[in-house]
């Protein structure tokens, strides 16, 4: 049972799989931050100054009462909020990672077409006598006149 384990978790595709989701996570942490730290500011301030990561409705007040300053302050009181902002920001970082994929995978299309094409005839041939280049029509040999079949 672990030979059979040991050949499948070293067959190719399995590694290229592991491979694939680390670089996976290692993306989504910077589109992440490209979308909290780079994005979402500049809506933020054309939109009036907002900061979406902070954005949240209380649904229960906690120890403290209302209202927050902050979502941090909020959890820390032990106040049970939706946090909107955040679901905008992930939502946004989705989009993102969806067209880059949509992208890398549109063009990894596009080769694999590229590569099956099917290959054109040949223009030309050798002629069976003398090994010269001739067009593949022909009937005789341009170099040594021999008739070809």
């Amino acid at each position: 049972m672990f030979k059979d384990f040991k050949e499948f978790a070293l067959k190719g595709s399995v590694v290229d799989m592991a491979v694939g989701i680390i670089i996976g996570a290692a993306f989504g942490t910077i589109v992440n931050s490209l979308v909290s730290d780079i994005i979402m500011p500049p809506i933020g301030l054309i939109l009036g100054k907002v900061d979406f990561s902070s954005l949240f409705i209380v649904l229960k007040e906690g120890k403290v009462p209302e209202p927050y300053a902050s979502l941090a302050a909020a959890k820390a009181a032990g106040a049970v909020t939706v946090n909107y902002g955040a679901f905008i920001n992930t939502i946004v970082s989705f989009l993102i990672v969806a067209f880059a994929v949509f992208l890398l995978i549109r063009n990894i299309n596009r080769l694999q077409r590229q590569e099956e094409a099917p290959q054109a005839a040949p223009a030309t041939k050798e002629c069976p006598y003398c090994l010269s280049v001739i067009p593949v029509n022909a009937i005789r040999c341009a170099h040594c006149t021999s008739e070809i079949k």
